[in-house]
C-alpha cells in the first residue's frame, strides 16, 4: 500500500501514547517529542515520519478497484464492503463489491440499459458476477498485478476477461491539504471479450457472441480469454486525499450499444474524469465518456472493521481477590457448604450482578471449590465478552475457597458450551501484559455435561412470556418491470416459554405500504414453490408464523431441535434436526427433516394441496480466519435432489457475508432464467451502527432471479447458527474480549 509521509512535533505526553499504539488503525507511528526533565523543557527532537494509509482505491462503473470503465489491479481493504450507482448514455449499473480476502473480491452487479431494442426489451435488465485475483503485490519497482473474469456468470452482456497492472507514485501536492503530497497510478493491461473489442488483434480461439434471448446463469469457462484481445491503459492523480484526475483509453468497442442498437453513440476511446471524496466512506464523480456522453459514478464503502460509531460498553467491575489464604484463613473456610441455604443466597446475591451485565442466570450448582453457572447472553455479540462478564460476577459473588468456575451459555434452554477458568488465573492475570494469550493458554473449553441435581434455578424464570411491536421491511428484487419492489409495516411477535427448551412463538404482520404484489406472476415449469410471491402480498392482515418448538441435547456432542406450525409465509408442517459438533472441532454434521404443506395466499390457517417430503444433509468446516463453508445434499421443495454449497466470512464484531449456488436435477431449461439457484447474503450487527452492545441484526438474500428449482423451508431456529458462537473456535478469535 502506497503511504504519505508528514512530520510533527508532539510533547511527551502524546508521544507516549503515540509509542504506546505504535500500529493503529493501518498506520504506523514513529516520533519524537518534548521531554521534561526537573520541571523544565528540554528542545525537541525531531520528529520520525508519520505514515497514514492513502483513502481506499476508487472504483469504475462496474464497482471494481480501477479508472471509468476499465480496471485498475489494485485491491480493497481486507473485507471492504462497497456498493455505488453509475449511469452514462443511458446505462445505469447497480453495482455491490466484497473484498472476500486480501488477494480475491467479487462483485455482483444489475445492468440497466435503454432503449436495447433486442429480444423486445426497451429497457434491458441484466445481472452477472465478476471476481477479481491479484497474482503479484505492488514492490517497490514492480507494479501490482490482477486477472479478472467480468460477467462470468451471467448472460454474457459485458463479458470480458483481463489482466491488468497498476504502479503508484508519489508527487508534489496541492489544493486545501497540499503539504501531504499526492500520487500518480499508472494502469496498463490487455482485455478479451468486451474489453478486447476496440483496436483487438490476435487471439485463440472463437469466442461466442452475445445471444439476447439466452437465460444465462452458467460458468462461460468455455470462453475465457479466447478470440481478440486488446491493449486499455489509464492514470489517475490524485493531488490531495479529497480530488482525483483521471484519463482512460478504452479496449471497449461497444458494439451492441452503438453499432446493433442505438444506446448511445461512440466518437472516442478516451474517458475523463474528476473525482471528490466527500467523506470517508462516500466518493462521487462526474466523467466525459467515448466523445459524446456525460457520466456520474457515487460510491459507498463500508469495513465490517471500521463501525461509523465507536463502541461504548460499561467498563467491568474489576476481578474482586480474594484476601491471601496466610492472612486471612477464616475467609477460606469451607463451613459455609454446611448450611443448606448457602447455594440459594449466592444465587440471589450473584442474579443481580448478572443482569446489570446483561446476562441471566438460568441456574447454579456450588460446591466447596468449584462452582457451575448456566446464563443466558442477552446483550453481547461476542460470546467471549458474555463469558468474561459472567467469570467477573462469579468472582464478586462466590466464597473465596470456590476456585474453579464452569460457564455454560445456553440458547433456547439448550446447553451451547463450558468454558472452565481458574479463579486465581483471573486474579493474577488481568493486568498482565499479555493477559490474553496467558488466560487462553489455561482456559479449558469442553462439551457442557448434564446439569446437576444439585443445581438452583433461577426462581422467576419459567413460564414467561415476552412480545414485540416492530416494523418490517420484505423486499422482492429483479422484476423485469421495475427492479426493486418493497412491502412494509408493523410486526407483532409473541413468544411464551412454559420450560427450559421450549417455545411457543407467533408473529402478525400489517402491511402499511408496498407494491410488491404488483409484481409480474409465475412462469415456471416446475411446481410453484417460491414464484408465487405476488399471489402471496395480495393480502394485508397476514400470519407470518405460528409454531412450537423443542430444543434439547440427547448426548454427548448431540443437538436436537424439533419444531411444528406454520413454519414460514408459505409453508407449514414438521420439522425435525440432529447436530453433532464437539466443541474443538472445526467440523460439525447435520441431518434435518421435513414434511410440509404450502399454505393458503391468505397466509391465515388453511393449506394448499401441495406438500412434500424434504431434507438434507449438511456438512459444515471451519476454514480458519472467520471462513465457514456448507455442503448440504438433499430433496428441495419442487421435489428435486441435488446439494448446495456456500462459502460465508464471520468478522469479530457479527458482520457476515457470504455467496451460495444450488445445482439440482432439475435442467437449465426447465429452470428457467438463470439455469441454476445462486445468491450472495449478508448480516449486519445493529450495534456496529449504534455504538453499544446488542446481538440484534439485520441482513438479506439477494439472488440474481428467484425461481423453484434448489429451494428450501425457511425453519425459525436452526441449530448450528446458535451453537456455533459458543464453541472454541469463535471465542478463541475473539478472546481478547473477555476483559472487555
Amino acid at each position: 500500500m502506497f503511504l504519505q509521509i508528514r512530520k510533527q512535533s508532539v510533547r511527551f505526553g502524546a508521544l507516549r501514547a503515540g509509542l504506546a499504539g505504535a500500529i493503529l488503525g493501518g498506520g504506523l507511528l514513529v516520533g519524537a517529542g518534548l521531554a521534561q526533565t526537573g520541571g523544565e523543557t528540554a528542545p525537541a527532537v525531531p520528529v520520525e515520519p508519520t505514515l497514514t494509509p492513502l483513502p481506499p482505491p476508487s472504483l469504475n462503473f462496474y464497482g471494481n478497484a480501477g479508472l471509468m470503465d476499465m480496471p485498475s489491479a489494485e485491491m480493497l481493504p481486507d473485507g471492504q464492503f462497497s456498493t455505488g450507482i453509475a449511469y452514462f448514455g443511458g446505462q445505469t449499473r447497480y453495482n455491490l463489491t466484497f473484498q472476500a480476502v486480501p488477494w480475491m473480491s467479487a462483485t455482483f452487479r444489475y445492468n440497466a440499459i435503454q432503449d436495447w431494442n433486442l429480444g423486445g426489451f426497451s429497457t434491458y435488465y441484466d445481472r452477472s458476477f465478476d471476481v477479481r485475483f491479484r497474482l503479484f503485490r505492488e514492490r517497490r519497482y514492480f507494479p501490482e498485478v490482477t486477472l479478472g473474469l467480468q460477467d462470468f456468470v451471467g448472460t454474457g452482456v459485458y463479458a470480458g476477461e483481463y489482466i491488468v497492472a497498476t504502479k503508484t507514485f508519489a508527487t508534489p501536492g496541492w489544493g486545501a491539504r497540499a503539504g501531504q503530497g499526492g500520487t500518480l497510478k499508472l494502469t496498463g493491461g490487455l482485455g478479451w471479450g468486451r474489453l478486447g473489442s476496440h483496436g483487438g488483434s490476435g487471439g485463440g480461439g472463437d469466442r461466442p457472441s452475445f445471444n439476447p434471448g439466452d437465460t444465462g446463469g452458467e460458468v462461460s469457462y468455455d470462453q475465457w480469454f479466447r478470440g481478440p484481445f486488446a491493449p486499455f491503459a489509464g492514470i489517475e492523480w490524485r493531488p490531495n486525499d479529497r480530488l482525483g484526475l483521471k484519463l482512460e483509453y478504452s479496449s471497449d468497442d461497444y458494439v451492441t450499444e452503438t453499432q446493433i442498437t442505438s444506446v448511445f453513440e461512440k466518437r472516442s476511446p478516451f474517458n475523463f474524469g474528476v473525482e471528490y471524496q466527500a467523506s470517508e466512506r462516500t466518493r462521487i464523480g462526474a466523467y466525459y465518456m467515448y466523445g459524446s456522453e456525460l457520466g456520474v459514478n457515487l460510491q459507498v464503502q463500508l469495513n465490517p472493521k471500521q463501525p461509523p460509531t465507536l463502541m461504548r460498553v460499561p467498563a467491568p467491575a474489576p476481578v474482586a481477590k480474594r484476601p491471601s489464604r496466610s492472612a486471612n484463613p477464616e475467609a477460606w473456610s469451607t463451613a459455609w457448604t454446611q448450611g443448606r441455604s448457602a447455594p440459594l443466597q449466592l444465587r440471589d446475591v450473584l442474579d443481580p450482578i448478572l443482569r446489570a451485565d446483561g446476562l441471566v442466570l438460568e441456574s447454579l450448582t456450588v460446591g466447596a471449590d468449584a462452582a457451575e453457572l448456566r446464563f443466558r447472553n442477552l446483550q453481547y455479540m461476542s460470546y467471549a465478552n458474555a463469558v468474561g462478564r459472567a467469570a467477573r460476577a462469579m468472582a464478586r459473588a462466590m466464597p473465596a475457597s470456590v476456585e474453579t468456575f464452569r460457564l455454560v451459555p445456553l440458547s433456547g434452554g439448550m446447553a451451547l458450551s463450558a468454558t472452565t477458568i481458574r479463579r486465581s488465573d483471573l486474579e493474577a492475570l488481568e493486568f498482565d501484559g499479555d493477559a490474553t494469550d496467558a488466560l487462553l493458554a489455561v482456559t479449558a473449553f469442553s462439551d457442557a455435561p448434564p446439569q446437576a441435581a444439585a443445581a438452583v434455578p433461577a426462581g422467576d424464570l419459567y413460564p414467561n412470556f415476552s412480545w414485540a411491536l416492530t416494523p418490517y421491511f420484505s423486499p422482492s428484487y429483479f422484476d423485469p418491470d421495475r427492479p426493486f419492489r418493497i412491502d412494509v409495516g408493523a410486526a407483532l411477535r409473541g413468544t411464551w416459554q412454559p420450560a427450559p427448551g421450549w417455545t411457543i412463538s407467533g408473529n402478525i404482520r400489517q402491511r402499511i405500504a408496498g407494491n410488491v404484489k404488483d409484481g409480474r406472476e409465475s412462469n415456471s415449469v416446475l411446481p410453484h414453490v417460491r414464484t408465487d410471491q405476488v399471489e402471496y402480498a395480495q393480502y394485508d392482515t397476514t400470519l407470518n408464523n405460528l409454531f412450537v418448538a423443542k430444543q434439547w441435547r440427547p448426548g454427548r456432542d448431540l443437538y436436537a431441535r424439533a419444531t411444528a406450525g406454520y413454519l414460514e409465509t408459505m409453508y407449514g408442517g414438521l420439522s425435525g434436526e440432529l447436530l453433532w459438533k464437539p466443541v474443538s472441532s472445526p467440523l460439525a454434521l447435520g441431518v434435518e427433516a421435513n414434511y410440509v404443506k404450502k399454505r393458503d395466499f391468505d397466509q391465515l390457517f388453511g393449506f394448499q394441496d401441495y406438500d412434500v417430503f424434504t431434507g438434507h444433509a449438511t456438512a459444515y468446516y471451519e476454514f480458519g480466519g472467520g471462513f465457514l463453508g456448507q455442503l448440504a445434499v438433499g430433496r428441495y421443495l419442487a421435489g428435486d435432489v441435488g446439494a448446495t454449497i456456500s462459502l460465508d466470512r464471520f468478522f469479530e464484531n457479527g458482520w457476515s457475508v457470504g455467496a451460495f449456488a444450488t445445482k439440482t436435477d432439475v435442467s437449465s431449461e426447465d429452470f428457467g432464467e438463470g439455469s441454476f439457484d445462486k445468491g450472495i447474503r449478508f448480516r449486519i450487527p445493529v450495534g456496529w451502527f449504534l455504538g453499544k452492545p446488542s446481538r440484534q441484526a439485520f441482513g438479506t438474500t439477494i439472488r440474481p432471479i428467484q425461481r423453484d428449482g434448489g429451494q428450501m423451508v425457511h425453519v425459525p431456529g436452526r441449530l448450528y447458527g446458535q451453537v456455533r458462537e459458543a464453541h472454541r473456535n469463535a471465542l478463541t478469535d475473539q478472546w481478547a474480549r473477555v476483559w472487555e
